[in-house]
């Protein structure tokens, strides 16, 4: 890859992970001519061991990474932000009975925010992550417009997790894998002798890691055992040790699976779903069948929105939105708009729309934002 003479004397930090997606990020910004540092930052310390953080050996991998691309590295510290703009939030959501996505939470407040602002300080011209979207410059109305763009790799694209993003934050951002395939990604590790090539990717919650999820969550919340009962008739199933572990449309934990109810065309007794909370009550509420009507919603509600292009989109303008992550894009119109509201209205019925997730609306491959579900 050639060396871009344009691209000399600006300053990139990159925020450095210890996966192949952050060091091919830093390797392919070196190779392009950027003045490369790298940045790992620690935002968790609770219980940072080694048998569900890896923490300590992804700085060796990010450190091992650095030195063979040549690069600097620079460690900083944002457990305390990140345990009071995130950890906190997402503590608070599943008290109140819903299902939030810290990852979202973290890129806005502590990747985009608290990381943009430390690279600036150093003196960086921008910042650089291994997300698969994309970022383009665009001229409406006579006004420059930075735009998020899906990733060319449709079954790694991150947009999702990125709509809370602003014009200020995009304008300094850098997303070299936007139009590469994670095979090709591999593939660039490998052949710049970056060892990381093969390393698994990390998944889950990021302070939770493979850690069993009830568990880590009775560690800061109390247990606040409830009646589960149906939706249908009121009877009492059973019991629930709290409202936070469970989620819209969950069937499996229920421990509910021995009472029998309606039946299948097949003449099997139907499983159990979580159709509901009632919060004050602390009551679950449940269904039978996958397609119960009570499952199915063909509009939500949306609150805590943002908007990229920093103005709201048309009402009744057909879009596609996603109200989860691995969700397809399903057709939709913004049906109305009020001060941080919205309600959004699909083509077709959508299974467990969940209070405390995100629904992401897109026009084409453009990520316009989106909200939180209420």
């Amino acid at each position: 890859m050639s060396i871009d003479g344009s691209n000399a004397g600006m300053k990139v930090v990159v925020g450095m992970s210890g996966g192949v997606d952050s060091s091919v990020t830093a390797w392919l910004l070196k190779q392009q001519g950027y003045q490369v540092t790298g940045l790992f930052m620690k935002n968790w310390e609770d219980d940072d061991d080694a048998e569900y953080c890896s923490t300590r050996q992804d700085l060796v991998d990010v450190a091992s990474v650095c030195d063979v691309i040549g690069i600097d590295l620079e460690v900083v510290n944002f457990s305390q932000e990140y345990k009071e703009r995130v950890f906190a939030e997402f503590l608070s959501e599943y008290q109140a009975g819903r299902t939030p996505n810290p990852d979202i939470l973290c890129n806005s407040e502590i990747k985009f925010r608290c990381f943009l602002d430390h690279a600036m300080a150093l003196g960086a011209d921008r910042i650089a992550t291994g997300h698969y979207a994309r970022v383009r410059e665009w001229r409406n109305d006579g006004r420059t417009e930075f735009q998020l763009l899906k990733a060319e790799d449709g079954t790694k694209d991150q947009s999702y997790f990125l709509y809370r993003l602003d014009q200020a934050q995009l304008a300094r951002t850098l997303f070299p894998l936007g139009d590469l395939y994670k095979r090709e990604v591999r593939r660039i590790a490998a052949d710049a002798g970056l060892h990381v090539a093969d390393k698994k990717d990390s998944t889950g919650i990021c302070f939770i890691g493979e850690r069993p999820f009830r568990e880590f969550l009775m560690r800061y919340l109390p247990v606040t055992p409830g009646e589960i009962r149906c939706l249908d008739d009121g009877r009492m199933l059973g019991e629930h040790q709290g409202l936070m572990y469970h989620t819209i449309g969950q069937r499996k934990g229920l421990h509910i699976g021995g009472i029998k109810g309606q039946q299948d065309e097949a003449g099997e007794h139907e499983a159990w779903y979580v159709a509901g909370k009632e919060v004050g009550s602390n009551v679950l509420l449940v269904v039978q069948g996958h397609d119960h009507p009570a499952l199915l919603k063909d509009r939500l509600v949306a609150t805590q929105l943002n908007w990229i292009a920093g103005r709201d989109p048309h009402t009744h303008w057909v879009y596609t939105a996603k109200p989860r992550y691995r969700s397809p894009d399903m057709p939709c119109e913004i049906d109305a708009l009020a001060p941080h509201r919205a309600e959004i209205v699909f083509a077709q019925p959508q299974w467990a729309l969940t209070p405390g997730q995100s629904v992401v609306v897109y026009e084409s491959n453009v990520c316009l934002g989106g909200g939180v579900i209420t």
